[in-house]
Formats: structure tokens, sequence, C-alpha cells
């Protein structure tokens, strides 16, 4: 998963702005679970985040001296929601299965971990190569 990233400096932004999102439609499902015609979304996460990617060119950056930077700009994400295909809808037309919601809701917060987990050892082995350890 997190294999040949480094190209893209934004990845693990975009990788964890995406996971906070997704969370956060993941867990308005689940609590639109017992509501009347909601209809159940979430992002193609794989998709989203290969297009953010793609749409970054190289880094555009802004001085207002030759001494210091300014600012770095980035585009943002576009995370279009999509119906969630139902197994079973019910008969009041919501298409939440709880199952499923709180089984990608997991799965998601195990991925914002993971990314997490991979920023503090990259920390750590910039921290160690500036003390020069």
């Amino acid at each position: 998963m997190l294999t040949g990233v480094k190209a893209n400096p934004h990845f693990f932004k975009d990788a964890l702005n995406l996971r906070a999102h997704r969370q956060q439609i993941l867990a308005s499902n689940i609590a639109n679970a017992d509501t009347p015609n909601y209809k159940a979304v979430d992002v193609d996460f794989a998709k989203v985040l290969q297009g953010a990617q793609a749409s970054r060119g190289p880094l555009a950056v802004s001085t207002t001296s030759s001494s210091h930077l300014h600012g770095i700009s980035g585009g943002p994400l576009d995370a279009r929601l999509l119906y969630r295909t139902p197994s079973q809808p019910s008969i009041d037309g919501n298409t939440v299965d709880s199952n499923v919601e709180m089984s990608q809701f997991t799965e998601n917060a195990i991925h914002y971990q993971a990314v997490i987990g991979f920023l503090v050892g990259e920390a750590q082995t910039l921290k160690m190569a500036i003390q020069g350890q």
C-alpha cells in the first residue's frame, strides 16, 4: 500500500485528508441507519487519491525574498460521493447496511492509523538524520 509513494510529497497529506473525510461519511451512514429514504454513500478512495496525485504538477513555489520560501500550493481533492449499491434495501427506502458500514468504518480507521504510523517513522528518520545518529 505505501511502497513507491515518495515521488509525490503530497501523497500522505492527501491520504490522511481523504481518510478523515471518508470516516465522516461512513459515520454519517451509520448514524442514519434508521432514517427513512436515507441513501448510503461512500467515496472511491483509490480513484480519488489517484486523481489527486495525477492532477498535481510540479510544486508551485512563490518567494518574497531569495533567502526564504513564502508558500507552496497544491490542488484540492475531488471526493465525489457515490451511492452504495444496497444488498437488501429496507421497506422504508433506507440503503444502509450496518454490517457493511461498520466494516468499512473499521477498515478505514486502520488504514488511517497506518498512514500516521508511516509518517511518524519518516519523522523519526529525519530527526535521526538531522541529529547525525
